[in-house]
């Protein structure tokens, strides 16, 4: 049996993914009652986002995670799975 090994998941520290602006038109600051700062998007800048999250999150927006994936995939501890052990269910 593999060991188990703990991580985080949403470790606190730095964040050190890299990101990539889409775009800075069609938002906003706004001011709120008591004075307070809100941030107004545009409808369309909402579906330019998830569009483009849907088109490339998982290969432009964070190879960091990719890298990881690949880690794991590769070590050679991980139990590996044969077409005999597989349940039909």
């Amino acid at each position: 049996m593999a060991e188990f090994l703990y991580e985080d998941m949403l470790p606190i520290g730095p964040d050190e993914t890299p990101y990539r602006l889409v775009t800075t038109e069609g938002i906003e600051t706004v001011e709120g009652p008591d004075g307070r700062t809100f941030l107004k998007v545009a409808p369309e800048v909402l579906t330019q986002l998830s569009e483009t999250a849907m088109h490339d999150i998982a290969h432009y927006l964070r190879p960091a995670h990719l890298a990881q994936l690949r880690t794991i995939m590769d070590d050679p501890r991980r139990p590996t799975t044969t077409s005999s052990s597989r349940s039909t269910c």
